[in-house]
């Protein structure tokens, strides 16, 4: 008798469980549509923010372009990179003197490269002794 009504109580027990995990197994199944509504129009949102972006952007371009004294300082700035180019070529690579250097000025010296140990603070290395 007692095990009929332990089984009984089990049992019992066994179709509350059930009932919560379905419930529960509801409750996942709201929220997962409830994300993925949320998520695609977070998606168009986004869509929409950067077609209107490139489209303020194009505005802005076509304006920056069409003023002609801003045509003009263009075309002499990059005029003017185009002459100088080869003479920072050289000093970058260690091959001539600096590109604003004057006659009574001291020559400078092109920065090292990242990664030595100077850069980095650090003493020089010993030399190798030799064996005696």
């Amino acid at each position: 008798m007692e095990l009929l009504e332990k089984h009984e109580e089990i049992l019992g027990r066994r179709a509350e469980l059930l009932e919560q995990m379905e419930g529960r197994r509801e409750q996942l199944k709201v929220l997962r549509k409830q994300r993925m509504k949320e998520s695609e129009a977070a998606r168009h949102r986004n869509a929409a923010l950067l077609q209107e972006l490139q489209k303020i952007e194009d505005r802005h371009r076509g304006r920056h372009l069409s003023h002609p004294n801003v045509l003009a300082l263009e075309t002499r700035y990059w005029l003017s990179v185009e002459e100088s180019i080869l003479d920072w070529e050289n000093f970058l690579l260690g091959k001539g003197p600096h590109p604003t250097d004057g006659p009574g000025q001291a020559p400078r010296r092109a920065k090292q490269k990242p990664g030595t140990a100077k850069d980095q603070g650090l003493p020089p290395r010993p030399k190798p002794r030799t064996a005696r």
